[in-house]
């Protein structure tokens, strides 16, 4: 069976990323979109990765399209968006499918180490979150509508 550090990704500037890359960090990966009602949720991410990431924590965005085509930009586009708007600095990869056939690998091990609600594995909505651990383990799925602000204590125990 994999582990998360055995996958890699392609960044939104087009290198490739591995997620070794993260070892002894704490992880949080979130499938993002521009023109979702949660999109407003970049702003609280990035205070949790501007509060942490001193102490090891990183936050990995993956845009996603798949729900109702709210993330249709290019990689450039997506990379200005979030910039301007929301002054994200953390990590942002390129464009991923979370659900189907075309799943991307990452989502498809996330999404069977950490099923969301009644052990349904498909994600149901942009913001869906998996926090993971120093040791590369997955620890917990929150759903869209959790606000960065309420996962800051599970990051904080992790960090310790």
């Amino acid at each position: 069976m994999k582990h998360f550090y055995d996958f890699s990704a392609k960044a939104i500037n087009g290198s490739t990323v591995s997620m070794s890359a993260y070892k002894n960090k704490v992880v949080l990966v979130v499938n993002v979109a521009s023109k979702c009602g949660y999109t407003p949720q970049y702003k609280g991410l990035e205070k949790l990765y501007k509060s942490y990431k001193a102490q090891g924590f990183e936050i990995l965005g993956f845009p996603c399209n798949q729900f109702k085509h709210q993330e249709p930009g290019t990689a450039k586009e997506i990379q200005n968006f979030c910039s301007v708007n929301y002054g994200v600095t953390f990590p942002l990869f390129y464009k991923i499918n979370v659900n189907g056939d075309n799943a991307d690998p990452l989502y498809i091990y996330l999404k069977k180490q950490a099923p969301g609600f009644l052990g349904t594995e498909s994600i149901k909505w942009n913001f869906t979150k998996f926090l993971i651990n120093k040791k590369g383990n997955v620890v917990k799925r929150y759903g869209s509508s959790t606000k960065p602000a309420e996962i800051a204590e599970d990051i904080e125990k992790l960090l310790k």
